[in-house]
């Protein structure tokens, strides 16, 4: 099982950005057959060190994210998300 975790930190981080970003995430459940599991949420802490939104993605392997990445369900969201996010930090790892 591949794992992969993107950190948003947003231009803004509004409540609106914020909401329509999960949405957009989980819009591409059930609709991207190498997508096993969509997680998403806004930070609710607010430390300085904290990023705005988390993404946590799980595929069957590294082949199955290179074909989410490329996706067309997958691109508009991924279009949205470059307009309003200011920098992003990932990690993918796999666990048996």
């Amino acid at each position: 099982m591949l794992t992969h975790v993107v950190l948003y930190k947003l231009k803004e981080n509004t409540a609106e950005i914020r909401k329509k970003m999960t949405e957009n995430f989980y819009s591409m459940q059930g609709k991207i057959p190498a997508l096993l599991s969509v997680k998403a949420g806004s930070d609710i802490l607010g430390a300085e060190r904290s990023f705005d939104i988390a993404l946590v993605c799980q595929f069957a392997n590294i082949d199955k994210l290179k074909e989410y990445q490329t996706h067309p369900v997958h691109l508009p969201v991924k279009q949205y998300v470059a307009s309003v996010v200011e920098r992003s930090h990932s990690v993918d790892f796999v666990t048996e």
